[in-house]
């Protein structure tokens, strides 16, 4: 996809949507299964924890794979009163990037434990 003779998603920016996504995917499987660990040391079930930690981590992982917050607000704010359109586009694309890897995390969990995530 070209554009006026410059690519409008750059190898850069595409491979930092790839790695938003896969943080994000990465902290709901690792968390939950290893917080699931933790309920089986302490004798609550398992599997049980790993569905409800899975539905509470999301917020968390959203915010771990677009870097904190603040860099998101900040991006947003340089978009919106500095007319810097671009940097809006790629803070939403790497919001969509990280929630797509959340969800997909979550729905994994969801299949392994056999439960129904409610939304």
């Amino acid at each position: 996809m070209k554009k006026g003779g410059r690519s409008v998603i750059s190898r850069e920016f595409a491979g930092t949507l790839i790695m938003d996504f896969f943080v994000a995917f990465g902290v709901i499987i690792g968390g939950s299964i290893i917080g699931g660990m933790g309920a089986l040391l302490i004798g609550k079930p398992p599997l049980s924890t790993i569905h409800d930690l899975a539905a509470s981590l999301k917020i968390w992982a959203l915010v771990a794979a677009i870097g904190g917050t603040f860099d998101a607000i900040t991006s947003l704010e340089r978009g919106l009163f500095y007319g810097t359109h671009a940097d809006i586009y790629k803070t939403i694309a790497m919001m969509c990037a990280a929630l797509g890897g959340a969800n997909a995390g979550t729905l994994l969990i969801q299949w392994i434990t056999q439960e129904q995530i409610s939304p």
